[in-house]
């Protein structure tokens, strides 16, 4: 008999939110690819769900236990792969397993489930038409400029230790753009808090604790009036710096969600030539 890789997420905090057909996966494998083999067991003790054998599949073995898993799914084994918490692959080990089973022609079925991605995205209250998930914020100036000229909403996680500082930085940039803060999804301490990234800087100025997702609405949806004065200085500043006026108020409309003529208009005092 063939075997397979069933890709099953997990709760990301209620455990009510396994659905039954993952519930069943869980129940009738013969091995369970995990992060952590404690938290597995955790998870199947709360299930009441006899454990089957468990094998560890994380950052420094992945390489090497993708092609081990996929060798004994060859040989008929059925195989879940679970990450500590939300649907694996997302920012979790088990990309490298699904490749070396699809290389082999191998049944991969995966799994609808919770993820803490399009949980944060959901609750947000911005726009989800468009949107890309970064991964953990990046933490240069400049890769976090590039994250504020994203068209799309952007969906990223965030360490406690360093939410303050990060939010610090963004509102750095772009003070009033809508974003919010998901903080500890589907646990009893949940909190998403909505505002501006200035309002958010000053709210969450000291570490706090639990999983964290930051949601930041387009460059295009920020709100041209409040955020032209901040957006006017930045530009000045490019300017006094030899920047050309035109290219410079492009690229901070770009960053701030302002219009590019507003910001060479308040600049100059002239209207821009098209």
């Amino acid at each position: 008999m063939a075997g397979r890789l069933t890709v099953c997420p997990t709760p990301i905090g209620n455990v009510e939110d396994l659905s039954p057909r993952a519930r069943r996966a869980l129940a009738e494998t013969d091995l369970v690819a995990c992060e952590d083999t404690r938290r597995a067991g955790r998870l199947y003790e709360r299930l009441e769900i006899p454990r089957p054998r468990f094998v560890s599949n994380h950052e420094g073995n992945e390489a090497e236990r993708a092609v081990q898993l996929a060798q004994q799914i060859e040989r008929g084994a059925r195989v879940v792969l679970i990450s500590d918490a939300g649907t694996p692959v997302i920012s979790d080990p088990g990309y490298r397993l699904i490749r070396a089973c699809v290389e082999r022609d191998l049944v991969v079925e995966v799994l609808p489930g919770p993820s803490a991605v399009t949980t944060a995205l959901v609750a947000s209250g911005l726009p989800a038409d468009r949107w890309r998930f970064e991964g953990f914020l990046p933490r240069r100036a400049g890769e976090l400029e590039r994250v504020l000229r994203s068209a799309e909403t952007v969906v990223a996680f965030e360490s406690p230790r360093r939410l303050p500082d990060s939010l610090a930085a963004l509102a750095a940039l772009a003070p009033n753009r809508p974003a919010a803060v998901c903080r500890e999804l589907t646990k009893l301490h949940e909190e998403v808090a909505r505002g501006s990234l200035g309002e958010l800087a000053r709210r969450f100025r000291d570490q706090v604790k639990g999983e964290i997702v930051v949601v930041i609405a387009p460059a295009q949806a920020g709100v041209a009036g409040p955020d032209l004065a901040f957006a006017v200085d930045a530009l000045r500043r490019l300017v006094q710096s030899g920047a050309r006026p035109r290219a410079a108020a492009s690229v901070v409309a770009a960053l701030t969600g302002t219009r590019a003529n507003d910001l060479y208009r308040a600049l100059t005092g002239r209207e821009p030539r098209e």
